[in-house]
């Protein structure tokens, strides 16, 4: 049904002028901070140089021998696991889940959920994941978030081991920066403990934003850093911007941005429109839902996402099992309603934060998603570092158990390309 009325919403070209008078005024302020932080680095040509290096594995393995030389062997093991062909394949996986009757179905190859896990908090819980998979002839996820403290990371080394190593197994890897607002940016909330405080995107005041946009290009021409997370109105145009000068980063907005109704992911799309490139492209590559949302919401927005010519650029990423404390009410089990949804809406990802429930109330330390904001010392004083890394194998079993829900639905999934043929 039509309405005369809905004519009135049409935007006069001349509105365009007046914002392209504000972005190419070289008397804003505004806009020359922002490019006076990314000409600290360079041209976009220049940055875009820097990052293809940073990223090589050669350089990558270079820092990691000299900041952590016994993950060399590590690193080194999983590319001849890869090379010899370790891991199950896709058609051995679907044989192991469905059984002789796998050789005569069809997979819905058009519309494959990417099998994903957060958070990847540590490079040595790589090999222990893969090890299982090899055993067990499960999956490795295709996607992986890290919430750690950047600076911490890069100082012993797991960064530039994880970032090699997920591009050996051939799965996406997304960072989380340290000016993500419980950094103290915000003098009047109290850190982690105070974390809903931050949920609106509150958490960069002030000239953090900068601080933000300065740290991801560091990180991208030092270390091949190229997916963070965004949460904060600001930072998601100031990475809109930085694309659009030519600078190939991307981003994902994370859940704590709390998109949660299909008029919010218009809003943003459409930002995204106007600020991407001539070949249809935006650094805006994953869209993380409100953990309130429904099936619905994601159906009424893939339809406009797709008409804004983003349905293979902007991945949904919904949470289908959550970090057992200090987020959300328990139990939290969306793999049904994954099911039901990826047969007919594309580029899905099926995220994972937690254990099964049924798993978590079985460990004396549940999975809680104020760990991702502890230090490494702590963690280990602690006498937590196992009971953590065993937090994120329940995580990667709860991406297999959707992966073999899927399956039995006759539905396909992206798990690591590079061991899994």
């Amino acid at each position: 049904m039509d309405y005369p009325f809905r004519q009135l919403l049409q935007i006069p070209p001349s509105r365009l002028d007046e914002i392209n008078n504000v972005l190419l005024n070289s008397d804003s302020k505004v806009m020359n901070n922002f490019i006076a932080v990314v000409a600290k680095y360079g041209t976009p040509e220049e940055i875009n140089a820097k990052h293809k290096a940073a990223r090589k594995l050669d350089n990558l393995m270079r820092i990691v021998e000299e900041r952590a030389p016994a993950h060399i062997a590590d690193l080194n093991w999983l590319m001849e696991q890869r090379k010899s062909g370790a891991f199950a394949s896709l058609a051995e996986y679907r044989r192991k889940v469905l059984g002789a009757k796998a050789e005569k179905m069809s997979f819905a190859e058009s519309t494959p959920v990417t099998l994903e896990v957060s958070a990847l908090q540590y490079f040595p819980w790589v090999r222990e994941m893969c090890e299982r998979a090899i055993k067990d002839r499960t999956l490795v996820p295709g996607r992986f978030i890290a919430v750690r403290k950047m600076k911490e990371s890069e100082l012993d080394g797991d960064l530039p081991a994880i970032v090699a190593a997920l591009d050996i197994m051939g799965a996406s890897f997304v960072e989380t920066l340290d000016t993500k607002g419980t950094d103290g940016s915000n003098p009047h909330l109290g850190g982690p403990a105070t974390i809903t405080g931050y949920f609106g995107g509150i958490g960069q005041p002030n000239d953090h934003a900068l601080m933000w946009l300065d740290e991801f290009l560091y990180y991208y021409t030092n270390y091949g850093v190229q997916h963070v997370l965004n949460f904060n109105a600001g930072t998601i145009l100031l990475g809109f911007l930085l694309y659009k000068l030519g600078v190939d980063i991307q981003f994902k907005i994370s859940v704590f941005f709390g998109s949660d109704n299909p008029y919010h992911a218009l809003w943003i799309m459409t930002a995204a429109k106007l600020f991407s490139r001539d070949d249809g492209t935006s650094p805006l590559i994953g869209f993380n839902w409100s953990n309130s949302i429904n099936n619905e919401t994601m159906e009424l927005t893939a339809q406009f996402r797709k008409q804004l010519g983003f349905e293979d650029v902007v991945r949904f990423e919904h949470h289908i099992t959550e970090a057992y404390k200090s987020i959300i009410l328990q139990p939290y089990d969306r793999r049904n309603e994954l099911v039901a949804i990826a047969d007919h809406v594309a580029n899905i990802s099926a995220k994972h934060e937690g254990g099964l429930p049924s798993t978590e109330t079985t460990r004396e330390h549940t999975s809680d998603i104020l760990d991702y904001f502890r230090a490494k010392d702590e963690v280990i004083a602690s006498g937590h570092w196992d009971a953590l890394k065993l937090n994120f194998m329940d995580k990667v079993d709860a991406c297999n158990s959707s992966a073999q829900m899927l399956t039995e639905a006759g539905l396909s999934f992206v798990a690591a390309k590079e061991l899994h043929r």
